[in-house]
């Protein structure tokens, strides 16, 4: 009874219903124990999403699921190029290791402990243990998914993973076909590998031509997740319908040998124009509509920047006692990820359904706080903008402390990822301005990738667009699950409160208990 919760429905804009968000302090209160929230809202918006926890680190220890919302053949432009389309080949994949992620939180931030994952999953099952059985080496079981040959199938893959650990996909003796990613439709691209980061979603299409068998599926985890560190792989067998539900492909199974040479998708750290790589902004949408996003110039323009800060963060450290500069180990050290020198602090009512009690002079954002840069800054971080209007981000990682990955999710909208480089090892936001103003940041306006989930490249920038159409408070946060649990987000608030959507009857509340001493 001591743990409340809450479900996002991930991808899912909740056009008509912004209070199913279940963003606690943002559109909800959250679901305390021993009580029932009821999510009700009207599946519109087809493609592959997924459903999680957006409490604490509850996700990591499997508050998950797949949310999948398929339309007829008359409706769906990819029809014609799968013969399949089964809940059987949903894939999620995610980090994993054996204690529960509060415990690893824990010793990472109040302790020595570290933040990288053991291995990699695949629909909750893999290769992590092994026993000695009669002279023989059995390991725990792998995901299989069984196809017959001469049919193709559409394959979902959902990034459930929680840590620094972009997940990079390879199948033995076929290539993978991308037709959508986080919901949207693409022009197909027929590839070796495709990499994920934490939040997004791939469908492809395989097609089961090569001589029946049992392939390796194989799953290769980067950054902190990469020979450096735990060298965490992982794999699934691809079961051709007449080979055996027990055995296994005969190919050696080693983190150097899960990755395929030949074009990849989304690489890491990866610029566009690179030979054998295809980044997402080189992707092209099948969507041919006019969209307002695709103007010349948006009506407003917002720089943000984030890295690791060597700053004493008051949740950890304690000036002159225990302050960031009195730990003298240098991989004990505990930096604060921040976006623009600030780490968002909600208030103690949920901001959507509790507008009318908020003063929202007390909304920060870089244009109204000082010395953030040399000490820590923790507030109500708001970037407000007019319905209807186009909004550009230009997403920095500045990558001075770490070489590490952010993958970045906006709630309630789809973007346009219509730009994306990397300067170098590093980077700062007064030279990507300065880029930007020269005319040096090269914008994709020719039917941009849909997505609502992308990464920025160590060093280098993502340039998103979005029309601000969907009214109300909108979470934007790096998905890695360390970094939002200590205020790597801010909020967007579209339009003005008078055009956000009542509260349902009777919707839960929450907030502060103070009572006034000279009451009686």
């Amino acid at each position: 009874m001591g743990e409340s919760t809450s479900i996002h429905w991930h991808g899912y804009h909740q056009k008509a219903s912004p209070y199913m968000d279940g963003v606690p302090f943002v559109t909800q209160c959250p679901i305390q124990p021993g009580t029932t929230f009821r999510y009700r809202f009207t599946a519109e918006q087809s493609g592959t999403h997924f459903w999680h926890s957006h409490t604490g680190v509850q996700r990591a220890d499997g508050a998950f699921g797949a949310f999948i919302v398929r339309t007829p053949p008359e409706d769906n432009p990819h029809h014609v190029e799968y013969d399949y389309d089964l809940s059987s080949h949903v894939m999620i994949v995610l980090d994993w290791e054996p204690q529960i992620l509060i415990e690893k939180f824990l010793l990472h931030h109040h302790s020595n402990g570290d933040n990288k994952a053991d291995t990699l999953l695949v629909n909750g099952m893999g290769r992590f243990k092994n026993f000695s059985i009669s002279n023989s080496t059995v390991f725990t079981p792998t995901a299989r998914f069984v196809v017959k040959k001469g049919y193709r199938y559409r394959f979902r893959v959902i990034n459930a993973e929680f840590m620094n650990c972009p997940i990079e996909l390879s199948l033995d003796n076929h290539t993978i076909t991308i037709i959508s990613s986080d919901g949207n439709d693409l022009v197909p691209i027929t590839a070796e590998s495709v990499v994920t980061y934490a939040g997004e979603r791939f469908d492809f299409v395989l097609n089961a031509d090569q001589p029946t068998g049992l392939y390796w599926m194989r799953f290769r985890g980067l950054m902190d997740c990469d020979e450096r560190f735990t060298s965490a792989h992982q794999a699934a067998v691809l079961q051709y319908k007449g080979m055996s539900n027990s055995d296994y492909p005969k190919n050696e199974l080693h983190y150097h040998n899960t990755h395929k040479n030949g074009l990849e998708i989304n690489s890491l750290n990866t610029a566009p124009g690179k030979r054998n790589s295809v980044s997402i902004v080189e992707l092209q949408s099948l969507d041919v509509d006019w969209d307002p996003c695709l103007k010349d110039v948006p009506d407003y323009k917002f720089f943000i920047s984030y890295d690791f800060y060597k700053i004493d963060n008051p949740h950890f450290h304690k000036s002159g006692l225990y302050g960031y500069a009195d730990v003298l180990d240098v991989q004990q050290q505990l930096q604060t990820p921040q976006l623009n020198h600030i780490s968002l602090k909600l208030p103690s009512f949920p901001l959507l359904p509790g507008r009318n009690q908020l003063d929202t002079s007390l909304f920060c954002n870089k244009s109204n706080t000082v010395h953030c840069n040399e000490s820590y800054c923790e507030c109500t971080h708001v970037l407000q903008v007019p319905l209807n209007s186009v909004v550009e981000l230009i997403l920095i990682d500045r990558g001075f402390s770490f070489d590490a990955n952010h993958p970045f999710h906006l709630h309630g909208h789809t973007f346009r990822v219509i730009g994306m480089g990397r300067i170098g090892r590093n980077v700062t936001e007064e030279e990507i301005t300065i880029l930007d103003g020269s005319g040096f940041l090269k914008r994709n306006m020719t039917r941009p990738p849909k997505k609502d989930t992308v990464t920025v490249p160590d060093g280098g920038y993502t340039i998103l667009r979005f029309l601000a159409s969907n009214p109300g408070y909108w979470l934007f946060h790096c998905h890695i699950e360390f970094h939002i649990e200590i205020g790597m987000a801010l909020v967007f608030k579209v339009g003005e409160h008078s055009e956000m959507l009542p509260a349902p009857n009777h919707f839960p509340e929450c907030g502060d208990y103070i009572p006034n001493e000279n009451v009686k």
